[in-house]
């Protein structure tokens, strides 16, 4: 118990601060790739979806987990205060109270990762549908345009 007492904010914090990280970082990668994204040098519209949703697994795990792992940070801070306190005997309802208290900050945490992520994912997600139907265009324009052409 020692171990969790000493580690326990500090492991779950750099998880979650690990996941937060990782998400900025795709993020930006993403928003790069899609600005400087070239649709006529896409000739084949899966490859164009594969090279668009690159990343967004991993953004959408991040955001899905990010409070089971502040969940899991407070589980794991309740279960020490309880032990905590009965190893003292003493049961104070202040001493309760605070330790719960401070538990929850690990969920609270996990949601402040998990509702940016997800908001970053359904625009990045959105952008993905937005860029597939321009391509669509395209390529109806240009079979349209080529059929014109061999009819005349």
């Amino acid at each position: 118990m020692e171990f969790l007492s000493e580690y326990l904010d500090l492991t779950i914090f750099g998880i979650l601060g690990l996941m937060s990280f990782t998400v900025v970082w795709l993020s930006i990668e993403r928003w790069l790739f899609m600005r400087a994204l070239s649709l006529p040098d896409y000739q084949n519209f899966d490859r164009l979806t594969v090279d668009l949703t690159k990343h967004l697994t991993t953004i959408s795990s991040i955001g899905a987990n990010a409070p089971y792992v502040g969940l899991l940070g407070t589980v794991a801070g309740i279960l020490l205060t309880f032990y905590q306190i009965g190893q003292s005997g003493n049961v104070e309802v202040g001493a309760i109270m605070s330790g719960l208290a401070l538990a929850l900050k690990a969920t609270a945490l996990g949601l402040l990762v998990a509702i940016p992520t997800l908001m970053i994912y359904n625009a990045l997600t959105r952008k993905v549908e937005v860029t597939q139907a321009l391509w669509r265009a395209d390529r109806d324009t240009r079979q349209g345009s080529q059929a014109h052409y061999e009819k005349v």
